[in-house]
């Protein structure tokens, strides 16, 4: 979700979820956990992206669940995948999956009303140490951002962890593109950059659920758009990366639910 359109949704409110939505909830997060374990162990290389959105479109029906992005602004498939310098929104098609390919997919299930999102970052076959690199550094940077949440903290402390760790790494983090508020509606208020100061930003509560998404890149944070008018690029075609999990602030922390 770009930054822009969830300032444009922050007068909304931010929502508390029932037990009743939270149950669904973790059963969306599950449906999106399988579907990647599914999609991270079938990818190789000779597939074409669009192979992955029918696995993962076959695997929604067979656990019940609707695809949360197929329609959604126009959006025409059930996920995203975006390969190498795309960062994210990646339209699946007919291109050709090859080896040393960096694949980021990202899925959203919606069961009962409530939503799930989650995404990952997958090298297929042998890749650049570099690559690895990034791979890892992204992933930690969304742990990073996890292990602060929790009731009174601010959004500014899980942006400011992630940026740090990033940074601290070498790598850049995108700006446009944020995560969000999630539940009743695919994105939700608030927004939650993968950037900020310390002690700012808006406090959590328990019972507010977010979709942390670090995106990272080898070099600039600044992005492009394609003439899709979907998929986004690094500005200077190096590689990038994205992880994301939906989670639930707790009164003793945090439960990621978009987890096996």
């Amino acid at each position: 979700m770009t930054e822009n359109s969830m300032i444009q949704v922050a007068a909304k409110g931010v929502t508390v979820k029932s037990p009743r939505e939270i149950i669904a909830m973790r059963q969306a997060g599950k449906v999106v956990a399988l579907a990647l374990e599914l999609l991270k162990n079938t990818i190789e290389p000779g597939m074409r992206t669009q192979d992955l959105d029918a696995l993962a479109a076959a695997e929604f029906k067979r656990l019940g669940a609707k695809p949360a992005f197929l329609g959604y602004r126009g959006f025409p498939a059930t996920i995203c995948v975006s390969l190498n310098e795309e960062i994210v929104h990646g339209i699946p098609g007919s291109r050709k999956i090859v080896e040393g390919d960096l694949v980021k997919m990202d899925v959203g299930a919606i069961v009962d009303g409530l939503y799930g999102d989650a995404a990952i970052t997958v090298g297929v076959g042998r890749i650049t140490e570099a690559a690895q690199k990034l791979i890892e550094t992204t992933r930690e940077s969304l742990l990073a951002g996890i292990h602060e949440v929790g009731p009174g903290v601010r959004l500014g402390d899980v942006g400011a962890a992630i940026q740090r760790y990033a940074e601290a790494r070498g790598y850049s983090v995108v700006r446009e593109y944020v995560g969000h508020g999630i539940g009743r509606r695919l994105h939700e208020d608030p927004s939650v950059p993968n950037y900020g100061i310390p002690g700012r930003g808006l406090p959590l509560r328990t019972g507010m659920a977010i979709a942390i998404e670090p995106m990272v890149n080898i070099g600039t944070r600044h992005t492009e758009v394609l003439s899709d008018e979907w998929t986004v690029v690094t500005a200077d075609g190096e590689l990038s990366a994205h992880f994301e999990h939906t989670m639930l602030v707790t009164d003793t922390g945090v439960e990621v639910l978009t987890v096996c």
